[in-house]
């Protein structure tokens, strides 16, 4: 593909939404429901066209001295300064890993990147973790390589059918779900007087200037449109329009403090923010840290993610990138990563695990959730998309 090519898929690329969803609280096996709404959600976040990714899948190789991750802050499971699951496959493999918490926001790290990847380099990264809908434009760039799954015996045998096929990636071939969850509220207990449960808490004048909101667009205008009592999946454009309007004006009347990645896990801790939009594994790992920090499900609903494994094209270490990602999905290792994170897991067998080791997490609603509260973003055409979109980023300042 040319520049310009590629520079006109970038262009028509939406920048709609930031995460999307998995399974079904409770049971161990996933129902045709849930199957039906994934279905439903889609995977690609709406526009095709652009580049086309390479065909040929990553050669069989030997393992490398080293492996360069980049992901997003608190995904993954931590002990002290370490990393329990990464210094297993170090030990299993004798692997360095350097794993680096360089992204957070899907838009900002693709603009970090695309340079590199629209010349087939890398920029020494070997796997990077982006939402699903980034990954759609990342395969369609050409900027992701396909993945031999032969060599990931683990991920063809255990991953969830929910997240298994999504329109954008219907066989998997260029993207591992790495997890999902859900956009929550979170709270300083200590400045709010008690527990939010309505998005709309957001907009109380008592909390002027302390309140943050996401710069994923899905998320934030999803969960506003739930709190007006407006399903997502079913919006018109006027009432996404009207939405982001009340969203506009709290920022310009100071409402809003900032729209933010997963900078807030920052800004609450140290009393900037009072009332956030986040995500649900941080949430968790927030109020382990700090008592007075607290979380809810918006009580009428919630948005949904999942963010996903890819090889950049140039990755050194292709073929150490594959054993990694098989690696993630033996269940044990799975549910050791759920257990610090909380977020919903893409690989099965986990619930049975906790069922043995730990009934709580097994019952726990953010890493088991209700479907029956779970919601995702309507796909628009591309021109109301990009109306959407330059409305959204006039109100965020961005």
């Amino acid at each position: 593909m040319t520049d310009i090519e590629r520079l006109i898929a970038e262009l028509q690329a939406n920048d709609l939404t930031r995460r999307r969803l998995l399974r079904r609280a409770g049971a161990g096996a996933l129902g045709l429901s849930f199957a039906s709404f994934l279905a439903a959600c889609g995977g690609g976040g709406g526009i095709s066209g652009g580049g086309k990714a390479d065909t040929s899948a990553i050669p069989a190789g030997t393992v490398a001295k080293t492996l360069n991750f980049s992901n997003w802050p608190y995904y993954i499971d931590v002990k002290g300064k370490r990393h329990p699951t990464i210094d297993e496959f170090e030990k299993k493999y004798g692997t360095h890993v350097k794993y680096i918490e360089e992204i957070n926001d899907n838009n900002e790290f693709f603009g970090k990147v695309r340079q590199q990847y629209a010349q087939g380099r890398s920029g020494g990264r070997d796997l990077h973790v982006v939402t699903d809908w980034m990954c759609a434009r990342m395969k369609r760039l050409g900027y992701v390589q396909k993945l031999d799954k032969s060599a990931m015996p683990n991920v063809v045998k255990n991953i969830e059918p929910a997240v298994a096929s999504p329109d954008f990636d219907p066989k998997r071939e260029y993207s591992v779900p790495w997890q999902s969850g859900q956009v929550i509220l979170i709270y300083r207990r200590d400045k709010t007087g008690g527990d939010l449960t309505s998005v709309n808490d957001l907009f109380d004048p008592k909390f002027k200037g302390k309140v943050t909101m996401l710069t994923e667009m899905r998320d934030t205008v999803g969960s506003v449109l739930l709190a007006d009592g407006v399903e997502p999946e079913k919006a018109t454009l006027d009432q996404v329009m009207n939405a982001i309007d009340k969203i506009e004006k709290a920022a310009k009347d100071g409402q809003i403090r900032r729209f933010t990645g997963n900078e807030y896990i920052h800004d609450i801790p140290a009393g900037d923010s009072h009332a956030i939009l986040g995500w649900s594994g941080d949430a968790v790992q927030l109020t382990a840290e700090n008592k007075n920090i607290g979380y809810k499900q918006p009580d009428v609903g919630y948005m949904v993610f999942t963010d996903s494994l890819q090889i950049p094209v140039g990755a050194p270490h292709a073929f150490t990138a594959e054993k990694l990602m098989d690696f993630f999905y033996q269940p044990e290792i799975a549910a050791q990563v759920e257990a610090y994170m909380n977020y919903v897991p893409p690989v099965k067998g986990v619930k049975k695990i906790f069922e043995k080791t730990n009934p709580e997490l097994a019952s726990s609603p953010l890493i088991f959730p209700d479907l029956s509260k779970a919601h995702d973003f309507k796909t628009f055409s591309p021109e109301d998309e990009a109306k959407i979109n330059a409305a959204f980023e006039r109100a965020t300042g961005a």
